[in-house]
């Protein structure tokens, strides 16, 4: 879909588009194949799209032969993409917000792919929903804020690093990232976008029984970003295991969140737990 003809749907609709809603088409075709591309596709596979807006990804996926499944929140678009894309046996429409869709959700995810120009206001809450899923999907690849790719990329000791970074990395690594110029949607956002592909480890640094209280160590550790990390611990932790568990990791007293590894605070995890 370009640009000209994303105007025109849009005037003939007389549809005006929703800041809330985070609603910034990508028109440009290169950096949608880019993303396609990506998500590394074969005929049959199933995809979650979420935020298909006007349907300019979702074209490329279905005709690449997936079967995707696309959840739209503004009943305006959803009912454009039903007219759009009535013919397409492999593309199922859903009308809901994403987050309390996927919340509400039994399915297992891990046969499944996301592919998605997530609107900037999910974005986050998205993935990491998706992330700390039991069946979590086998790719994600996600068009998202170029500052919340540089957290997804971080490393312990770099100023992006923090909670976002070790939710979804203790499940994914980051297979790679590329830079998506504002022009290249309509109408240009404030901001730069990437698109980032994480692919789930093969070799899970936690049990699932660990997710919940790796989690909770993570989120204790960087409430108070400058303060040292030890003591936030001890609200929800005796002090002689932490002392103990320091120990045996080699983690200096005084050290804060920011510089404990994704390693480390697995391995904490693992001694924090109830014997």
């Amino acid at each position: 879909m370009k640009l000209q003809e994303i105007k025109e749907t849009l005037n003939a609709n007389r549809l005006r588009l929703s800041k809330s809603l985070g609603q910034n088409f990508l028109h440009d075709r290169n950096q949608l194949r880019r993303i396609a591309d990506a998500a590394d596709l074969a005929v049959g596979d199933q995809v979650l799209e979420i935020g298909p807006g006007l349907g300019a990804l979702t074209q490329i996926l279905v005709e690449k032969g997936a079967i995707v499944l696309a959840v739209e929140k503004d009943r305006r678009l959803y009912d454009l993409l039903e007219v759009r894309y009535r013919g397409f046996a492999n593309l199922t429409l859903v009308h809901e917000d994403a987050l309390e869709c996927l919340r509400k959700d039994s399915r297992n995810w891990a046969d499944w792919k996301l592919v998605s120009n997530l609107p900037y206001s999910v974005a986050s809450p998205i993935l990491v929903e998706l992330a700390q899923s039991n069946g979590c999907p086998e790719r994600m690849v996600a068009t998202v804020q170029l500052e919340v790719a540089r957290r997804l990329a971080a490393s312990a000791g770099d100023p992006d690093y923090g909670v976002l970074t070790l939710l979804i990395r203790s499940r994914y690594d980051v297979a790679g990232w590329f830079k998506i110029p504002a022009p290249c949607f309509f109408p240009a956002p404030n901001v730069d976008s990437a698109c980032v592909t994480l692919v789930r480890r093969r070799d899970p640094l936690l049990s699932p029984e660990q997710a919940e209280p790796f989690g909770k160590i993570v989120k204790r550790g960087f409430s108070q970003r400058r303060k040292v990390m030890l003591k936030l611990l001890r609200s929800d932790w005796p002090a002689e295991r932490l002392a103990s568990a320091y120990v045996q990791l080699g983690l200096a007293p005084d050290i804060r969140a920011e510089k404990v590894s994704l390693e480390q605070f697995s391995e904490l995890t693992r001694l924090l737990q109830p014997p």
